[in-house]
């Protein structure tokens, strides 16, 4: 909501904004200009000062609606005697309104950026906060150590060979500091590999599930359908009713019911009729308790 507010502010100041621009005439040694816009209403209003004459003109969207020399006003029918320099300033602000356009995109990546900037100075500031307590407490100890040594000034050899052995271990800790840097680095490319492969997982799993629906809605169309044809067996009396049929195939070039090939007469009613089924051959199987439906075609 408030970068919404902000654009909105943004876009109102360009429409009013009055700008002030200096160009180079290209009869005269020099002119100056000033308009101003309210895009609101598509209004905009525009004095230029050249070879000694203040011409005034208003457009609307563009379009001049009114103009003036040295302060008297020119009718319609002479604008044509003008043109050159119209033109000049309908150019003039063309261009000027798209530099407010970059602008105002630059402005937004520019609050874009201070955003990002401003979240880094809080996590730098954290750390120096960090750094401070740490700094204290390494100070701390230092004037723990400086009294230390001048107690036991011969503990201070063993010191010396035990800062030895720290310094090697220290080299070995920043060696495996830097090969866990390394490894973090690694970490976090398997984690941008990562974050893509689960998009792409997503993806995929929502068009298994239009993929699902479709399935799910032509297996009920095909129930439909091998009911219709279980009822058309009954009707040509090719079983006596629809718990009679235990076996059925319909192929594009025959059809057998309980392991009888029927006529080719029957195969091409029932090819006709059912042709995704011949077209895919259907296998249909039934035990009393459960159905199986196979076709072994493309088009399922």
């Amino acid at each position: 909501m408030r970068t919404n507010y902000f654009k909105s502010n943004i876009l109102l100041a360009a429409c009013l904004l009055v700008l002030t621009v200096s160009v180079n005439a290209q009869q005269s040694t020099s002119s100056t200009n000033s308009y101003s816009s309210d895009g609101r209403n598509g209004k905009s209003r525009i004095t230029i000062n050249d070879d000694d004459k203040t011409y005034h003109m208003e457009f609307v969207d563009d379009k001049l609606s009114f103009l003036s020399v040295d302060g008297i006003l020119v009718p319609q029918e002479k604008w044509s005697d003008y043109k050159k320099i119209v033109d000049n300033a309908i150019a003039q602000m063309k261009k000027d309104r798209e530099q407010a356009r970059l602008d105002r995109i630059q402005a937004e990546k520019d609050r874009d950026q201070a955003r990002l900037d401003r979240i880094q100075a809080d996590k730098d500031r954290q750390q120096a906060m960090k750094d401070r307590a740490q700094a204290e407490k390494d100070r701390d100890q230092a004037i723990r150590d400086h009294s230390r040594a001048d107690k036991d000034r011969d503990q201070s050899l063993r010191d010396k060979e035990q800062s030895d052995r720290d310094r090697i271990q220290a080299d070995r800790d920043r060696e495996q500091a830097l090969r866990d840097r390394a490894q973090a680095d690694k970490d976090r490319e398997q984690a941008v590999r990562d974050r893509a492969q689960a998009e792409k997982d997503r993806e995929q799993a929502g068009r298994d599930r239009v993929q699902a629906e479709k399935d799910r809605a032509q297996a009920a169309a095909d129930r439909k359908l091998l009911n219709e044809l279980t009822d058309d067996l009954v009707s040509d009396k090719l079983i006596n009713s629809a718990a009679d049929l235990r076996l059925l195939t319909l192929t594009p070039t025959e059809i057998t019911v309980n392991g009888i090939k029927q006529p080719d007469a029957v195969h091409k009613k029932y090819q006709d009729k059912y042709t995704r089924f011949a077209k895919n051959s259907l296998t249909y199987s039934s035990n009393g308790k459960n159905r199986n439906i196979q076709m072994s075609g493309n088009d399922q």
